[in-house]
């Protein structure tokens, strides 16, 4: 089993990274990192060096918010721990690829963690999408911040991802099963007052020549939607519930069980195995194009509570 530790026990960590590693007896985790956070069950500890000489890691999984995330996980690659990097895995491509190289000069495994790649559905589209002809995508990315991420003050802030957020993921499934690379053309994007980063916005986004439509909402209540359509001339893929629901021209594809954090963590434990990384900078390269060159308007300020 490979020990394995978690920086950054919020609830991604505790509702995701938790339980994905214990269901998996390739890993045993034996420890965490957080400053604010207590647990009955895993040892936590107030930083990195604390939690190496305690819990002696072989790999963590880095789960802080984005704006910490390179800084800890160079400390760990120079720790000689394999690293896995919860989504998006940093501020910016540069840095991110800069992590790549620390890692190949140590000999460990950097994996970029892009949980809705590994949805039930994604697979199966992305087989069915090879060769067919690609008339046009749509995307509908709507949640509600309170929900999602209740408090949580920096995903707002410089460092934080707005709308993005949650959107790098529809990105991150648009990168993975459609042929053509994907370009930003334009963005236009909502700023509560106040505030650094979007809560909402649309993109317009060409892959070859197909355009590509993305309506991203931080602000949505009732009945959550993370969609994707994509028309061809043999019928509409849709790809509902962030990729866990299928259907091709109206008929539901069974594609089994949602399982996307165990689909990430069995690719971990291959990776590491076979003293391999994998490292996907396409879905953070898109959001940094749609905030450079996205048209910004200020928008009623918003407040958690």
């Amino acid at each position: 089993m490979l020990p394995i530790a978690i920086v950054g026990l919020g609830k991604i960590a505790r509702d995701q990274h938790v339980p994905a590693i214990r269901a998996d007896n390739r890993f045993q985790l034996t420890g965490a990192v957080d400053p604010h956070a207590q647990s009955g069950d895993v040892p936590v500890y107030a930083d990195l060096p604390a939690m190496i000489a305690a819990a002696a890691p072989a790999a963590v999984a880095i789960c802080t918010p984005p704006f910490a995330r390179v800084a800890m996980a160079r400390e760990a690659i120079a720790a000689g721990l394999h690293v896995l990097l919860e989504k998006p895995p940093g501020l910016t491509v540069d840095e991110v690829t800069g992590l790549e190289l620390l890692a190949r000069e140590a000999g460990v495994t950097l994996f970029t963690a892009w949980h809705s790649q590994e949805a039930a559905g994604v697979d199966t589209a992305r087989d069915w999408l090879s060769g067919r002809t690609i008339e046009a995508v749509r995307v509908t990315w709507k949640e509600d911040i309170r929900v999602w991420h209740p408090g949580q003050e920096w995903i707002l802030e410089e460092g934080g991802f707005g709308v993005f957020d949650p959107g790098i993921n529809a990105l991150s499934i648009l990168t993975d099963i459609l042929p053509a690379p994907l370009a930003v053309e334009s963005a236009a994007l909502s700023v509560p007052a106040g505030r650094s980063q979007p809560i909402a916005g649309t993109l317009a986004l060409l892959s070859g020549d197909v355009p590509v439509s993305v309506e991203l909402d931080f602000l949505h209540e009732g009945v959550q939607s993370w969609d994707i359509e994509i028309d061809t001339p043999d019928g509409m893929l849709k790809l509902a519930m962030g990729g866990a629901d299928l259907t091709i021209a109206g008929e539901s594809i069974a594609v089994g069980t949602n399982v996307e954090y165990p689909r990430l963590y069995a690719r971990f434990a291959e990776l590491v195995a076979r003293g391999e990384s994998d490292v996907d900078l396409a879905p953070l390269r898109l959001v940094a194009e749609a905030l450079a060159i996205g048209v910004r308007r200020e928008v009623e300020a918003f407040a958690f509570a």
